[in-house]
């Protein structure tokens, strides 16, 4: 759903993540100080995959809500979805910055605004297409066991 652009200036945060070789697709790797950027942080992962990620605007915002789930991976899986659609159907929006609004760990569904705006190939080179997410070898790793929250996702390519 498109909702209003403030016209405020929008911070990009810092990159968090990075590309780790796969076997015929490629692992996303994003890491945050709290799960909630680690997931907005793979997110923008995916969507860098896409394009270049300097060369896109933030012109439009739509938000997405996952439907509720029962765990951490599929609650995962089920962002990184919504977010592949926005991009995949009208209106093929491309995300220079995620903002998680809602991050419900107890019904286990995700609220988000994505900023960006429509994928063009003129202006954004065409990277690597993603066809789909997986569960192969999805790992989500969150404190205070670990230093860092961090995920890993293949994406299927």
């Amino acid at each position: 759903m498109e909702i209003p652009l403030e016209t405020t200036d929008h911070v990009v945060p810092e990159v968090k993540y990075e590309y780790l070789d796969h076997t015929a697709d490629v692992q996303l790797h994003a890491w945050g100080e709290t799960l909630q950027e680690a997931f907005e942080q793979c997110g923008m992962a995916m969507f860098g995959y896409m394009t270049e990620l300097p060369k896109v605007e933030i012109q439009k915002c739509y938000q997405i809500v996952t439907d509720p789930t029962d765990d951490l991976e599929n609650l995962l899986y089920r962002f990184l979805d919504e977010l592949l659609f926005l991009f995949s159907a009208e209106p093929f929006l491309i995300c220079k910055k995620l903002e998680i609004t809602r991050f419900d760990l107890e019904q286990f569904t995700i609220e988000c605004n994505c900023y960006g705006e429509e994928f063009d190939l003129a202006k954004h080179p065409q990277g690597t297409e993603v066809k789909a997410i997986t569960y192969s070898a999805m790992q989500i790793y969150q404190k205070p066991e670990h230093e860092k929250n961090e995920v890993f996702v293949i994406i299927d390519i």
